[in-house]
């Protein structure tokens, strides 16, 4: 009689792609863009750079993945919020306006807690994570009636400020760390900097330094918003008017 044995579970058999892409993170949240190898990956997944390849490419695949992760994640908590307010109020009360102020604060406070996913999506662009949060964007666009001509314009600069300011934002926290500075000592001592500006070549910069030692870095980056859809809004009825 021949006696039938369990055969030891193959331990690649257990990883996924989404293991992977979750220990990338921790890996690039930890240790920046430059400790994600394959080795610092195998380690952390007590498994062999093989079986890390039968589900990614490279490592640009998984700078990829990793920031199509972070995205989606953003983008179903903003939808679900609005789900939850509507549900809660009259018909209509969650505007495209309120989607993209939320989409739009939803990466800002994931970028400061990723700071890697600016320069991620930038060496990226063209591929998923990007084309997720382009086509959210540019459907709100859509949705607040803006002229055909106009909405590539708009979705385009309301990526680009997102990605740019919010990039912008994490890179500064990133140096500020890098230097053992907190947030106030960091902006104390840019604002220290431009007061001490030659007047003559710099009236404006040396007239704000002390906003900027002072100043909110979400309601600075929503008033950005604003300005954008308040444009976007100010062509939609200037169009409306010549029909």
């Amino acid at each position: 009689m021949v006696k039938k044995t369990r055969s030891p579970q193959r331990r690649e058999d257990s990883l996924s792609r989404d293991r992977i892409v979750d220990a990338s993170i921790e890996l690039l949240d930890s240790a920046g863009e430059g400790g994600l190898t394959f080795r610092a990956l195998s380690e952390r997944l007590a498994t062999g750079p093989g079986a890390i390849y039968w589900h990614v490419a490279n490592k640009g695949d998984l700078l990829v993945a990793a920031c199509d992760a972070v995205i989606a994640g953003v983008m179903t908590a903003v939808m679900a919020a609005q789900l939850d307010a509507n549900a809660d109020a009259p018909a209509g009360a969650q505007s495209p306006e309120d989607t993209i102020r939320a989409l739009a604060l939803g990466m800002f406070d994931a970028m400061d807690e990723h700071a890697w996913i600016g320069s991620a999506l930038f060496q990226s662009a063209g591929a998923l994570p990007t084309v997720r949060l382009f086509e959210c964007i540019g459907q709100q666009v859509r949705a607040l009636g803006a002229p055909a001509a106009g909405q590539w314009s708009a979705t385009s600069a309301l990526l680009h400020y997102i990605l740019g300011v919010g990039g912008q934002n994490a890179a500064n926290r990133l140096s500020a760390q890098t230097r053992a500075l907190d947030r106030e000592d960091f902006l104390g001592e840019v604002a220290d900097a431009w007061s001490a500006l030659d007047e003559r070549d710099y009236p404006f910069t040396r007239s704000v330094a002390n906003q900027l030692r002072d100043h909110d870095d979400r309601g600075d980056f929503l008033a950005g918003i604003d300005l954008i859809l308040g444009g976007i809004k100010r062509s939609t009825e200037t169009r409306a008017r010549k029909r």
